[in-house]
């Protein structure tokens, strides 16, 4: 896509969202005595809307031809970037996502970023869909959170099972953005699972009074992840810091001499 297009789809991103009456996509204009500026550029909205939600209509149907996982997740990959300009238009204008087919691509974007691995560019766009109440499109049964949270934990909790570590921060972020958010305790039990194994193995590597913070942490939250679903696996994870955390020798007591009597 050349610079002109990127910078003509964002504008018309903004434009499609922020100068319609409704908040919508912009109605192809009529002979109405309008500005001819403001209808020309309603037009041209109207028409980018259509040309937006076509180009996402056609993809979605290449995607689904498509049978390999690893070939979907390249062709998403692929894809991505032919939405950037818009998305980011639409991201500017910060008023939502408008109606129609077009309404579909920012939701469709953050699904493909957290398929391709972009988890912090998933999380910038969760949070601009759940700040404007955006509906999830249909197909996905389930709103945005609930995507983010159990798409990623799922992706840490894969990880982890191959012995392969997975940013803590990106699952942090995750937990802040929906803390106060009302999920199925499942769903958020995988997301405390993946931060506690995550925090476990990483105390697990530091030396003994360094790593207890973080095996203390883990412990916290591995216990949360059992008490949501207590068949989440965490049991022996539990098991696991608690022995770490008994192995650790007590920090002395400063106000105490090596006799074991106080300081006078």
């Amino acid at each position: 896509m050349s610079l002109a297009r990127r910078h003509r789809d964002r504008i018309l991103a903004a434009q499609t969202v922020a100068s319609a009456p409704d908040g919508g996509v912009a109605a192809a204009p009529v002979a109405a005595p309008l500005p001819a500026t403001g209808a020309a550029k309603a037009a041209q909205a109207d028409i980018a809307a259509r040309q937006i939600g076509l180009r996402m209509t056609h993809d979605l149907r290449r995607l689904k031809e498509i049978r390999s996982i690893d070939a979907k997740v390249a062709a998403k990959r692929e894809m991505l970037p032919e939405y950037r300009a818009w998305v980011m238009g639409i991201l500017s204008a910060d008023a939502g996502v408008g109606t129609g087919l077009a309404a579909e691509v920012v939701p469709t974007c953050m699904v493909w970023l957290i398929d391709v691995g972009s988890y912090d560019d998933a999380i910038s766009l969760a949070e601009f869909l759940l700040r404007h109440k955006v509906a999830m499109p249909s197909r996905y049964q389930r709103d945005a959170a609930t995507i983010l949270i159990e798409e990623i934990a799922d992706a840490a909790i894969k990880a982890q099972g191959a012995n392969e570590s997975f940013s803590l921060a990106t699952l942090e972020d995750v937990a802040d953005l929906t803390g106060h958010l009302d999920i199925h305790d499942q769903v958020r039990a995988k997301l405390m699972k993946a931060i506690g194994v995550e925090m476990l193995d990483r105390g697990a590597d530091m030396a003994a009074e360094d790593g207890q913070p973080m095996l203390q942490q883990a412990l916290a939250a591995l216990t949360e992840a059992q008490r949501l679903h207590d068949r989440i696996g965490v049991k022996d994870k539990i098991k696991r810091v608690n022995k770490l955390l008994a192995s650790i020798p007590a920090t002395p007591d400063p106000h105490t001499e090596p006799g074991g009597d106080s300081a006078a």
